[in-house]
C-alpha cells in the first residue's frame, strides 16, 4: 500500500531521475568534433630517372566551432605524418615543409586539386607562399585566406647561433616529419570556414632539384 509520505519519497526520486537524464541528454554545448581525413599521395619522375613519392599520412583534425563563444571564432587541432621516397642511386636528399592553408567564405580547392603535382626549377620559391609557421592565430575575413608551416624547429645555424626552421631535412632515400594537435585559431570570420593540408617538399639529386607540393583534403572548420 503506498500512503502519502511513500508517495512524496517516490516523486522525489522520479524528480531527480528526470533531472539526470536531461543534463544527461543535453550534453556539452560546444563539444568539439573530431574528424579522419584521408590524407594523399603523389609521385613525380624526375628528368634522370628519379621517381619522388610524397605520402601524407594519420591525418586528422579535433575542431571546436566556438574556442572565443561567439560566431567568428574557431579553434581546430590537427595532426598527421609527411612521409618522402627517392627512388634511385642519385638521391641526396630533400626538405619537407607542411603546412595549412585556411579560408573564410572562399573555395580553397584550387592549386592541386585530387592530390595535383606543383613542381618548378626554383629551389626556394615555389608556392605555396606562407608566411607564419608553428601554428597560427588567423584573423580573416570574407574572401580572405591564408597559410602556415607547422613546424618551427630549433637548431644551430652554420656560426652555431640559434635558428629555428620550417622544414625537417633529410639525406638519402627516405625522409619523414609528423605534427600532432597544431593549432589553427581562426577570428573575425562570419561565415564557413574550410582548411586545408599541404606538403612541399624540395628534393636533390646529383642531377636534378625539383620542388613538389601535395595538396589534401579541404575540411570544414564551422
Amino acid at each position: 500500500m503506498i500512503n502519502r509520505k511513500n508517495a512524496a519519497r517516490l516523486a522525489a526520486v522520479g524528480a531527480a531521475t528526470s533531472v539526470a537524464v536531461g543534463m544527461l541528454a543535453s550534453g556539452p554545448a560546444n563539444a568539439d568534433t573530431y574528424v579522419p581525413l584521408p590524407g594523399g599521395e603523389i609521385s613525380k619522375s624526375l628528368s634522370d630517372g628519379t621517381v619522388v613519392t610524397v605520402r601524407l599520412l594519420n591525418e586528422s583534425a579535433n575542431i571546436n566551432p566556438s574556442m572565443g563563444a561567439t560566431p567568428v571564432h574557431r579553434n581546430a587541432w590537427v595532426s598527421g605524418t609527411a612521409y618522402v621516397e627517392l627512388s634511385g642511386s642519385n638521391a641526396m636528399g630533400g626538405k619537407i615543409y607542411p603546412g595549412y592553408v585556411v579560408g573564410c567564405q572562399v573555395n580553397i580547392d584550387g592549386g592541386g586539386v585530387d592530390g595535383g603535382v606543383s613542381a618548378g626549377s626554383d629551389w626556394e620559391g615555389e608556392s605555396p607562399e606562407v608566411g607564419g609557421s608553428g601554428g597560427a592565430a588567423l584573423s580573416l575575413g570574407p574572401g580572405e585566406a591564408k597559410s602556415f608551416y607547422v613546424l618551427d624547429l630549433e637548431e644551430a645555424d652554420d656560426y652555431g647561433n640559434e635558428s629555428h626552421q620550417k622544414r625537417n631535412k633529410f639525406k638519402g632515400q627516405s625522409g619523414s616529419v609528423t605534427w600532432a594537435d597544431s593549432t589553427i585559431g581562426l577570428s573575425g570570420c562570419g561565415g564557413y570556414a574550410q582548411a586545408r593540408a599541404f606538403v612541399k617538399v624540395k628534393v636533390e639529386t646529383e642531377n636534378v632539384q625539383s620542388v613538389m607540393t601535395l595538396w589534401g583534403q579541404p575540411f570544414s572548420i564551422g
